[in-house]
């Protein structure tokens, strides 16, 4: 499909589908979350990882593919920023996303492997789960571009899944153990990790309209190493069918997450290249800090 055509439709679905409240309030989006108490304080915790990295002041952040910025712990990366600059392919996100930000932030519909910004604009970036929509071929020249656009000394920071990765075997075994207790049918036997990664992407399969491709960590490694800066480290490295299949609404259950995500602090590396959801961090040096030493 023509990389025009894809951005088209990624910004018709998000106009027409993904960012339109629903009945109990919600977005439409909402359906592909995990939004149970149980679930709430892991979650939240995840979008809290992405603070610590970032610059805490500064004049300009840079959302890039920001949505309608729906949750409390993603509005908070701003709080210290004179502005926020909102970039979306939907005009209806950015739209949600003044009601939350008004004046704090600027809103822009854009692309992001096109930039309309100066190099060395943003004392801080972000872009979550907005990579995944970029075809292949224009990654690394987004990636590139995205870290053209950070201040030096300062902190880019993206969040996308794996389409493979390490764990998803040990995952999916829980997750069959898990559905064979509650006496459920199992209809797909997974042999080995490669099948089982074809099961996720089916599991995982966008809504029609929307382009979604993932990569591995070495691809990652392989195409941006030694040209960025960068940190592969967890922001959260289980799925929404991992949670909803594993995780009791119950105390234990809490429990279990609070293990997780103590697990995925103590061995960062680890569940960065080989959990779900891989948080990057990239670093610019300061030619004039390093110059002080």
């Amino acid at each position: 499909m023509p990389t025009d055509q894809i951005k088209e439709e990624v910004s018709r679905f998000y106009n027409q589908i993904g960012w339109k409240q629903e009945t109990n309030g919600l977005y439409q989006n909402a359906q592909y979350e995990d939004l149970r108490e149980v679930s709430a304080e892991y979650i939240d915790r995840a979008h809290a990882r992405v603070s610590r990295h970032l610059s805490p002041t500064g004049k300009y952040l840079l959302d890039a593919g920001s949505g309608p910025v729906q949750y409390q712990a993603y509005l908070a990366y701003s709080a210290g920023y004179e502005h926020r600059v909102c970039m979306d392919l939907s005009f209806v996100a950015l739209v949600e996303a003044r009601k939350r930000l008004d004046d704090h932030g600027f809103y822009v519909v854009g692309d992001i492997t096109h930039l309309p910004f100066k190099r060395d604009s943003f004392d801080g970036i972000v872009a979550l789960h907005t990579i995944h929509h970029v075809p292949v071929a224009e990654k690394p020249d987004c990636y590139e571009e995205l870290y053209a656009c950070l201040k030096p000394g300062r902190t880019m920071v993206t969040v996308d899944g794996w389409h493979e990765h390490g764990l998803s075997w040990l995952w999916a075994l829980m997750i069959r153990v898990a559905d064979r207790l509650r006496g459920k049918r199992v209809k797909t036997e997974i042999k080995d990790s490669s099948k089982q990664a074809k099961v996720e992407k089916k599991e995982q399969q966008s809504p029609a309209g929307t382009f979604v491709i993932k990569n591995g960590a070495r691809w990652f490694k392989q195409t941006l190493g030694g040209k960025l800066p960068f940190k592969i480290l967890p922001w959260r490295s289980v799925s929404v069918h991992w949670l909803r299949s594993i995780v009791p609404d119950k105390p234990r259950g809490r429990r279990l997450l609070n293990c997780l995500y103590r697990l995925e602090d103590a061995f960062p590396r680890f569940f960065g290249e080989n959990g779900q959801y891989p948080m990057i961090v990239f670093n610019k040096p300061d030619p004039e800090r390093r110059g002080e030493h």
